[in-house]
């Protein structure tokens, strides 16, 4: 069976941690799109406030298989 892949950008964050930002992204493509397959992660951003990280962003490619 062959199989086509598409892949799109999109950013996500927490407040809690990098991972917590990667999952919520992962979650909310999941929740929109079929056949999520897999995320590579471009780039991670911190805000900083008070001298102390208020919010991680992540920046991925989420890759899913496109339906027959």
């Amino acid at each position: 069976m062959n199989s086509v892949a598409k892949v799109i950008e999109i950013s996500a964050s927490s407040s809690k941690s990098i991972e917590d930002a990667v999952e919520n992204g992962i979650r909310r493509a999941d929740k929109n799109l079929d056949n999520v397959e897999g995320a590579w992660i471009q780039d991670v951003k911190c805000i900083v406030k008070n001298g102390k990280i208020a919010e991680w962003r992540v920046q991925m490619k989420v890759t899913f298989i496109l339906n027959e």
